[in-house]
């Protein structure tokens, strides 16, 4: 169960925006949700969006209204403006005013690469797809690149495009939703269809 039963909870900000990758933060919003989050979306403004797939995502909010204290957590998916120019900038910069207010940030794919043009992995971490995709940004932090599926440092959490399972499972332990025996049955049983995983996640009350 969650470790903040009976307390209200801030609701989830979700970055959405142009050509952002829906398979990457999917895993992750709906358990938050299924644990009693509030998911709201955040766009540039608040003028529809559409995935990469094809998705018309209507914001909830545009970035310039966000602010790091009504939020228990922002998440950035990858999208290819990420790589495209300065358009999410905006998100980056967001970010750092969430970390700077001991708000947790969540990045995924290209977002860290956006992180890192930001100067937010010189100093912690992380992860993302491969080494050399961050470094191509020019950024100081290549010597806290982990190879590994998910990273957190602190209050940010990385993770690369193939590692929706594991970004998710990062997010649920940062934000204590469910504790650690039932995070790592939820991981097994979504990332290595481990059906005895089943067991651990019914006495838990997550399924």
């Amino acid at each position: 169960m969650s470790s903040s039963t009976g307390t209200t909870r801030k609701p989830v900000y979700l970055a959405v925006y142009d050509t952002l990758a829906d398979w990457e933060t999917g895993h992750a919003t709906a358990q938050l949700a299924r644990a009693g989050y509030e998911i709201r979306t955040v766009g540039p403004t608040r003028e529809p969006v559409r995935s990469v797939g094809g998705l018309r995502v209507q914001p909830d909010l545009a970035i310039a209204d966000v602010r790091p204290s009504d939020a228990a957590l922002l998440i950035l998916p990858g999208a290819d403006l990420w790589d495209a120019g300065d358009d999410l900038a905006p998100f980056a910069r967001t970010a750092r005013a969430f970390l700077d207010a001991g708000v947790p940030v969540a990045a995924i794919c290209g977002a860290t690469a956006g992180l890192a043009r930001e100067g937010l992995l010189d100093n912690r971490d992380h992860t993302s797809a491969v080494s050399f995709y961050l470094a191509a940004t020019g950024y100081g932090g290549g010597e806290r690149y982990v190879d590994a599926d998910a990273v957190t440092d602190g209050g940010l959490v990385t993770a690369g495009p193939t590692e929706p399972v594991a970004f998710a499972r990062e997010i649920l332990r940062l934000l204590h939703v469910y504790d650690d025996e039932a995070v790592d049955a939820w991981y097994r049983l979504f990332h290595d269809s481990d059906a005895g995983a089943y067991a651990v996640l019914e006495k838990a009350g997550v399924l």
